[in-house]
């Protein structure tokens, strides 16, 4: 029997209260919502939610406030973003004694230039502290932003040390090649695509899907893509629009754009808000787009 694709999660931005607070009521509506059009499960506290911003008391008012508002049977990823291993393995067993299905996890991010072996070490040692409810793991590639890679042989390394804990793998490179490389040497995993413009090819060569940030703003379009085949022509013309901006803020935006609630636009310092220009041009080109549909 085949095993089902993992499918599509929305990388679920986290909306702030006037105070700077997490608004976990819109959160859970949000949530909500984006399974309610078509995504499989939704994902906590990964970079467009961002997780790297998030104290661990947040994390677990998010996973409560989703979980609560969402059916039973969902799956919920939460984001795991740690330098300091112990850090990583507070995360990470906050969200698995809460119910997560499975955990995103970035390698640590302060240190650049760390090999194999240091990060195999890494890796090693948050699983152990981790216990015996470790599970689900789907490694983060995303060195847009963390500036460290992870390579096949790493991951065949931790793989054999840890049977059946390593799930996935999601690539955030959009680097076509590395897809490529990944699907060759761990294909009998999840390897999921965070480049949403990737997505058609990557899923004719045997990708399960994707954790993104375009599945909070139009889930409906990318469905398609992961279940049924489809091209991906109006996702590229979004991705693109959106990638022309400050990504983040930009995402924010068209969430609440699309929710008639501007109140999710605000994001979390050092990020900065887009201006009422750039705002109003981000929204009409992406009317325009989604008016071909």
């Amino acid at each position: 029997m085949t095993k089902p694709i993992f499918g599509l999660s929305a990388a679920l931005v986290t909306p702030y209260t006037a105070s700077g607070a997490v608004d976990l009521a819109k959160l859970a509506r949000h949530a909500a919502a984006v399974l309610a059009r078509g995504c499989d499960s939704v994902t906590l506290c990964g970079t467009t939610g961002e997780g790297f911003g998030l104290s661990l008391d947040e994390r677990k008012a998010m996973y409560n406030a989703v979980s609560q508002s969402v059916p039973a049977d969902t799956r919920i990823q939460v984001g795991i973003m740690a330098s300091a291993i112990d850090d990583a393995v507070a995360q990470s067993q906050a969200a698995l004694n809460a119910g997560a299905a499975g955990l995103l996890m970035a390698p640590p991010f302060y240190l650049k230039g760390v090999d194999d072996d240091g990060l195999y070490s890494w890796f090693n040692q948050v699983f152990e502290r981790i216990g015996a409810k470790l599970r689900g793991v789907i490694l983060y590639h995303i060195p847009g932003q963390t500036a460290v890679a992870l390579s096949p042989e790493l991951i065949a390394r931790l793989r054999k040390a840890w049977p059946g804990v390593i799930t996935g793998i999601k690539d955030s490179s959009g680097d076509w090649a590395t897809a490529e490389r990944y699907l060759a040497s761990h294909g009998d995993l999840s390897v999921l695509i965070g480049d949403e413009r990737l997505l058609p090819r990557a899923m004719a060569k045997g990708a399960e899907g994707s954790i993104c940030g375009l599945a909070n703003i139009t889930p409906e379009l990318l469905v398609p893509v992961i279940h049924s085949g489809g091209d991906g022509r109006l996702v590229t013309e979004i991705v693109d629009l959106i990638v022309a901006n400050p990504v983040m803020p930009a995402v924010k935006i068209l969430v609440g754009h699309l929710a008639h609630d501007a109140g999710f636009d605000a994001v979390r310092a050092p990020l900065s808000e887009l201006g009422a220009e750039r705002k109003s041009k981000l929204v009409e080109a992406f009317d325009a787009i989604m008016a071909t549909a």
